[in-house]
């Protein structure tokens, strides 16, 4: 599968890219499959009665373990970022084939079955080993509850701070307007790029369990700047889709996971 010329502009213009569906369905199915499988089987949520999905969650639910996170309103099961099902939904044929035109050839890091999953290792990212910077496949899977009536919040973007070149989210199901869906702020890569200190990655201070408030990422006071202009001035594109779309995003590119204010989760 190759980007027409028209999307490889609409991608440098804006810093992101909504493909649609380029993920195989049926691998997408198992995704899911695999979240609720990963439930234990007294949850109070439970996968086929949708009144109990309404967030946050129930307190006998939520852990605090970062391979498998829920609290409030996210779900992020990074354990299975280096099982087979996730690699290969991530790495197939098409989006490697995708990432290549965007990159260049010899550019891609292949995935390791069962290297080292995110929440593993690394430094603080926030409170604890959670650093995608060295992880040896997909972030994993990430949810997040319906808010049911909490009352709306106002969207805020940021940057990631590891060193990559291309971000890619992919839907494993269908998300709806204000569903959750990933969150950009079309043409901030090109103003917070010069902001930088570095091309590719970032200056942070690791965590330290005898200094545990002395961490995080170094920004510089111009990406600070920049950054607040782009909150103030710039709408939110809402990257909702259907089952097996992608999201590409340039690794500059203002973002954050959306509210959900659908019944469903995301």
């Amino acid at each position: 599968m190759q980007l027409t010329t028209e999307q490889l502009g609409f991608f440098k213009d804006n810093g992101y890219l909504i493909v649609a569906g380029v993920m195989d369905r049926q691998l997408c199915a198992k995704a899911r499959d695999r979240l609720w499988d990963s439930l234990p089987a007294t949850s109070k949520i439970q996968r086929n009665d949708p009144t109990t999905h309404i967030g946050p969650f129930d307190s006998r639910d939520a852990t605090t373990d970062h391979r498998d996170l829920r609290q409030g309103y996210r779900w992020q099961l990074r354990s299975v970022g280096t099982e087979p099902l996730l690699i290969d939904l991530v790495f197939s044929p098409k989006l490697q084939a995708i990432a290549t035109q965007l990159l260049g050839d010899n550019m891609l890091r292949p995935p390791q079955v069962g290297g080292r999953p995110m929440g593993t290792h690394g430094a603080a990212w926030p409170d604890g080993p959670v650093d995608p910077a060295d992880n040896q496949g997909a972030r994993g899977i990430y949810a997040t509850l319906p808010y049911g009536d909490r009352p709306r919040e106002t969207d805020r973007c940021h940057t990631d701070g590891h060193p990559f070149n291309l971000g890619m989210v992919g839907l494993i199901d269908a998300v709806p307007r204000d569903g959750g869906g990933f969150r950009v702020w079309p043409g901030s890569h090109r103003r917070l790029y010069s902001t930088f200190q570095m091309s590719y990655d970032q200056p942070r201070i690791p965590y330290y369990p005898h200094l545990p408030s002395y961490k995080g990422i170094l920004h510089t006071p111009e990406y600070l700047a920049e950054i607040k202009k782009i909150n103030d001035d710039t709408p939110a594109v809402d990257c909702w889709g259907a089952e097996g779309d992608v999201v590409l995003w340039h690794h500059r590119t203002a973002h954050m996971a959306g509210h959900n204010y659908s019944n469903k989760i995301r």
